[in-house]
């Protein structure tokens, strides 16, 4: 069994905001929960494009669990080299908080802050981002692909609410159709209910570790 840490409590697409303004620089600080590296290049890309005038866009993400680096990564973003990404990755490593990418979005204001001032700014936004974040305990999860038909979707969310669970991922082109988590005490219920609400209609694969 997997070791229990904390993660962002956000839901799929949800995004946790803070602001700052540095020296007539504005920081804005987007921060998302992400279990991979696809995950996490799809959040950059959704905050670069809500920001397409933006100075700088500089990111770094963990997205497995705290102080682990197998599936980490970090930009500067036209910044000074090593005044902004990896500065923000060091914070996010040292969070305790895993499944986790942030965007520091910068609009310049005229003043200079040198590569001290920068890896600050930087840092005291991700800080700032994490002192006000909602987490919650990741407890050993199973995931599974669950199948089913559109009419059954709002059955299927409720009782995955009720097993505490989340959605990875979703597919609508021909059923309803989504990867999700589950911890793991909840699992086998999670997966009987779905089999009794649709009937036995619905396809459940559990994905093994």
């Amino acid at each position: 069994m997997s070791e229990a840490y904390l993660v962002p409590n956000l839901a799929p697409d949800e995004i946790h905001r803070e602001e700052d303004v540095v020296r007539r620089s504005r920081f804005i600080v987007s921060i998302a929960r992400v279990s991979s590296t696809e995950e996490a290049k799809a959040f950059i890309e959704r905050i670069r494009a809500e920001h397409p005038t933006a100075t700088h866009n500089c990111w770094a993400f963990n997205a497995g669990a705290p102080e682990d680096t197998a599936q980490v990564g970090a930009s500067d973003d036209g910044e000074p080299q090593g005044t902004a990404g990896r500065p923000m990755l060091n914070v996010l490593l040292h969070s305790g908080v895993g499944e986790i990418a942030t965007v520091v979005t910068r609009y310049f204001g005229g003043t200079l802050l040198g590569t001290g001032g920068l890896v600050r700014a930087y840092q005291g936004s991700v800080k700032q981002g994490l002192d006000r974040l909602p987490v919650v305990l990741r407890e050993d999860m199973q995931r599974f692909v669950v199948s089913i038909e559109p009419h059954q979707v709002s059955d299927f969310q409720h009782f995955l609410a009720e097993a505490k669970g989340r959605v990875v991922t979703s597919d609508f082109r021909f059923d309803a159709t989504f990867e999700v988590e589950v911890p793991k005490p909840q699992a086998q219920s999670f997966a009987d209910r779905m089999m009794e609400v649709t009937a036995g209609e619905a396809l459940i694969d559990w994905i093994e570790d």
